[in-house]
């Protein structure tokens, strides 16, 4: 399965250092996905190339013109080769439901996303009632665009296309991936000034190792996201572990040395 990205920008260079390196590059390369990044200013009809305009009503900033957005989802639509039906037209905007896992999981699954990149003050309304059919966001704060959530949803999506991350069970040990996040990691020297790895990684008992690493994730999770454990999917073991650690009088911020 691959999948084809557009996106919609006023600034389409800002994406070429990004996906032209790591993981993006290399699922490029073997033909797991396609990323085409659209000027706006080419669907406008105006000498000027105009995409923006002030607002009705009055107030600072200008707005995005619907104009240029609509002909531009449009053209792309009626491009040939490509899917033009059940293809997700994202607006990326902090009004937007938040970009988690499970929803990178859901965009995935999509052959073709077409996303919109707002500016200044934000676009017609317009586009957001008649043209989007979902709106994204990555988090509670602003940015001068949607360019690097853009950017955001690419990564979040292109690790889950089945040969693109070496080691397939990597995905499921991802922050998220199963409602906790993910444990400390270690590698060589196996001390670092005096600080050392816990000797259960070093001891070669499997078993213990995948009891620990799981422990490590819950005890973090607790400590730093306890709001994700409300829709993790938990074993018996699970919630008795976390029982413990709620009747100690601080959940500690695991990062290994507790189980040295």
């Amino acid at each position: 399965m691959a999948i084809h990205y557009d996106i919609l920008t006023l600034f389409p260079e800002v994406f070429d250092g990004i996906f032209s390196v790591g993981m993006v590059r290399k699922a490029r390369e073997a033909g797991l996905v396609r990323i085409a990044a659209h000027n706006l200013r080419d669907y406008t009809t105006d000498r000027h190339r105009t995409t923006d305009d002030t607002p009705y009503g009055g107030g600072g900033g200008m707005v995005m013109k619907p104009e240029p957005i609509f002909r531009g989802v449009e053209s792309l639509l009626e491009a040939p080769g490509l899917p033009a039906v059940d293809v997700p037209i994202i607006l990326l905007s902090p009004q937007g439901r938040h970009l988690t896992y499970d929803v990178a999981r859901e965009l995935a699954r999509y052959p073709r996303l077409i996303m919109i990149c707002g500016r200044y003050e934000g676009v017609d309304e317009r586009v957001r009632r008649h043209l989007a059919t979902d709106e994204i966001s990555i988090g509670d704060f602003v940015l001068s665009g949607g360019e690097i959530a853009a950017m955001a949803i690419v990564e979040a999506t292109v690790r889950l296309i089945p040969g693109v991350l070496g080691d397939p069970g990597a995905v499921f040990e991802d922050s998220h991936s199963e409602g906790v996040l993910e444990y400390p990691h270690y590698t060589r020297p196996a001390d670092f000034r005096g600080h050392a790895v816990p000797a259960v990684l070093q001891s070669g008992n499997h078993a213990d190792i995948v009891r620990w690493r799981r422990q490590q994730a819950l005890a973090r999770t607790l400590a730093r996201r306890p709001d994700l454990l409300q829709g993790a999917t938990l074993t018996a073991e699970d919630e008795e572990y976390l029982a413990c650690l709620r009747k100690q009088d601080n959940v500690w911020d695991t990062d290994g040395d507790e189980n040295e």
